[in-house]
């Protein structure tokens, strides 16, 4: 038998609420920081109207999490399969970071990798800030600009 160890929360804990709207929808997300590493420990979201199916799910969506973190399963791990999640409500948000999700879903796994991974890891889930996909897209035109200035060779031009 595997003994599990479950980290307990203590009774105050620092931690930071995010509001966003996505489409017409209004969700808060707080994340609470774990004691000691200062790594994330727990997570409630609140959306929609209380004792409503998709109150329900994203608070079993954060208990999941919660739960997760508690017996030390990495982050990335418990955020890979929400990333992609689609369905309504998707598109457009407030939230200048991330101004586009597929879903609700998407969107916390989204903030948390954010603000809680660091950059090789976020990277490595392919979730980055709007800032560091200009970034991106901007080495990558410099980087074909490049290319297309190099004189091609054909054989026979020697």
């Amino acid at each position: 038998m595997v003994a599990v160890i479950r980290r307990q929360q203590p009774r105050r804990r620092s931690g930071h609420t995010v509001t966003v709207t996505i489409g017409t929808e209004c969700l808060c997300l707080t994340a609470n920081q774990r004691d000691g590493d200062g790594g994330l420990g727990e997570v409630f979201i609140h959306w929609g109207k209380h004792g409503s199916s998709t109150a329900g799910l994203v608070s079993a969506y954060a208990a999941g999490l919660s739960l997760g973190l508690q017996h030390r399963v990495p982050l990335a791990d418990l955020l890979r399969p929400g990333l992609g999640q689609s369905f309504v409500p998707n598109g457009h948000t407030d939230d200048p970071e991330i101004p586009r999700v597929r879903s609700a879903v998407d969107y916390i796994a989204r903030r948390l990798a954010i603000d809680w991974l660091p950059y090789p890891d976020r990277a490595g889930l392919g979730v980055y800030t709007l800032t560091e996909r200009v970034q991106r897209a901007g080495a990558w035109i410099t980087a074909c600009e490049l290319a297309a200035r190099r004189p091609v060779l054909r054989t026979g031009d020697a």
